[in-house]
C-alpha cells in the first residue's frame, strides 16, 4: 500500500507542483512561503493516504492543504507579512482559486526573466517549475547545496525587490520573452542529455525538460517554437536507452541497437513537428528537431538520408552561423558527400580558429581521417581531442576509437 501511495503523489507532484505553487505564489507574494505550504501538502499526503486512501481529485486534496498549510504558516507568524499584509493574504487564500493556466504561465515568465542570471532562471524553474528538492538541482549542475541554496534565495528575493512582475509578458514582449523561455528548458534538457556516469540522473533531467516542453505546449498551443523544442527533445531522448552499451560506455549513432529506440517518443515528436509546422516558420528548434527526424526514421545507418540531413544543416547554418552549427553542417556535408569533402569542411571551419578548445572539432577530423585511411594523421587528431574533452564517457570514448587504430 505505501508503494502504491508513494507511486500516486510521485505522479501527482509531477502534474500538481507547478499549479499549488503559481497559484499561492499569487495569492500570497511570497515565494518561500509557497513552495513551504506546497511541500507541506505532499508530505501530509504522504502520511494520511496510505490510511484514508488516495482521493478521487488528489490535485483539488492537495490544493485545499496547501493553502490551508500557508494560512498556517501566516497566522503563526512564520512570514515577514505585515499585520495588514496577513490579512489581505488570508483573504485571497479564502477566495476561489484562479485560472491555473494563467498562474502557471505567470510562473514560468517569472522564473525565466532576463532580470534574473541565467543560472538563477534554470535553478528557479527545476525548482519552482519542476519542482526538483535544491540538492537535486545541485547535484545536476556540479555546485554544492548551499551554493545552489544561496542562488535559489539571491533569486527569489531579487524577483520581490526589484519588481519583477509576477504576470505573463503583453503581447508585444511575448515572443521575445517565450525565446527565453524555452531556451531555459533547452538547458535543461542538455544537462540530462550530455552523458556522464550519473545514467539515472541524466535521464531524470531530461525527463524533467520534456515535462516543462509539454507543459509550455499545452499552456501555449499556438506557438510554433514550443512544439520545435518539444520535438526535439523527444526525438532526441528516445535514443537514450540505446546511447550506452552493457559496459556503460558510449555507444555511436552508427552503433546503436535501433531496437531499443523509443518508438513512441519518436511518434510523439513527429507528431510535435507537424503541428511546429502549423504555426511557424523554420526556426532553430526546428530545424534541429527535423535533423533528429531523419536519423529516428532511418531503419539503419546505412538508410539514412544524408542528402536531407546536409540540406537541413545548411538551412540552419544560415539561420544561425555559430561556429558549432557550421562544425556539424560540415560533418553532415561529409557524410552526405563523402569523408574527403567532410574533412575539407571541417578544415575550414577549424581555419578560423574559434573552436581551437571545442573537443569535438579534432574528433570531427580524426573520424573523417580515419575513414580515410590516413590512421597516423587520425591519431593525431584523436590524442588532440582527448586532451579537450571532459573527463567521462566521451573522452573514454575517444580513447577507444583512438586505440581501434591500432588493433583494427
Amino acid at each position: 500500500m505505501a508503494d502504491a501511495v508513494g507511486e500516486a503523489v510521485a505522479r501527482v507532484h509531477s502534474s500538481e507542483w507547478s499549479r499549488i505553487v503559481a497559484s499561492l505564489i499569487r495569492t500570497t507574494h511570497d515565494w518561500s512561503l509557497a513552495e513551504d505550504a506546497a511541500q507541506d501538502a505532499f508530505e501530509k499526503a504522504l502520511a494520511t493516504w496510505p490510511s484514508s486512501g488516495v482521493p478521487d481529485n488528489p490535485g483539488a486534496w492537495l490544493t485545499t492543504v496547501a493553502r490551508r498549510a500557508a494560512l498556517d504558516r501566516i497566522r503563526r507568524g512564520n512570514t515577514e507579512l505585515t499585520k495588514m499584509e496577513e490579512v489581505a493574504v488570508m483573504e485571497r487564500l479564502n477566495e476561489t482559486p484562479s485560472d491555473d493556466i494563467d498562474d502557471r504561465l505567470r510562473l514560468i515568465f517569472t522564473c525565466a526573466h532576463p532580470a534574473l542570471p541565467l543560472e538563477a532562471r534554470v535553478a528557479l524553474t527545476l525548482r519552482t517549475v519542476a519542482g526538483l528538492t535544491t540538492p537535486e538541482i545541485a547535484r545536476a549542475f556540479l555546485v554544492s547545496e548551499p551554493t545552489m541554496a544561496q542562488r535559489l534565495v539571491r533569486a527569489q528575493r531579487k524577483i520581490t525587490h526589484a519588481g519583477i512582475p509576477y504576470r505573463v509578458p503583453p503581447p508585444e514582449q511575448l515572443a521575445e520573452r517565450l525565446s527565453g523561455v524555452l531556451a531555459v528548458i533547452y538547458l535543461v534538457f542538455n544537462a540530462g542529455y550530455t552523458l556522464t556516469d550519473d545514467t539515472e540522473h541524466d535521464s531524470a533531467l531530461a525527463g524533467e525538460a520534456i515535462r516543462l516542453g509539454r507543459l509550455i505546449c499545452d499552456l501555449m498551443p499556438r506557438e510554433g517554437a514550443a512544439y520545435g523544442l518539444l520535438a526535439l527533445m523527444l526525438l532526441q531522448h528516445s535514443r537514450h536507452a540505446a546511447r550506452r552499451g552493457l559496459d556503460g560506455e558510449i555507444v555511436s549513432l552508427d552503433d546503436q541497437d535501433r531496437t531499443l529506440w523509443d518508438a513512441t517518443l519518436i511518434r510523439q515528436g513527429i507528431a510535435a513537428l507537424d503541428v511546429a509546422a502549423k504555426h511557424g516558420t523554420y526556426d532553430h528548434y526546428q530545424l534541429l528537431a527535423l535533423i533528429a527526424s531523419v536519423h529516428a526514421v532511418a531503419p539503419s545507418p546505412e538508410a539514412t538520408d544524408y542528402i536531407r540531413l546536409a540540406d537541413y544543416y545548411a538551412v540552419l547554418a544560415r539561420l544561425d552561423p555559430s561556429p558549432v552549427v557550421s562544425l556539424n553542417a560540415a560533418i553532415a556535408r561529409g557524410m552526405a558527400h563523402g569523408p574527403a569533402a567532410g574533412l575539407a569542411a571541417v578544415d575550414a571551419v577549424a581555419a578560423s580558429g574559434s573552436l581551437d578548445h571545442y573537443y569535438l572539432l579534432p574528433a570531427a577530423q580524426a573520424d573523417f581521417l580515419r575513414r580515410l585511411g590516413r590512421a597516423d594523421a587520425a591519431a593525431v587528431r584523436y590524442e588532440d581531442a582527448i586532451a579537450l574533452a571532459p573527463d567521462g564517457p566521451e573522452r573514454r570514448y575517444l580513447e577507444r576509437r583512438r586505440a581501434a587504430l591500432r588493433h583494427p
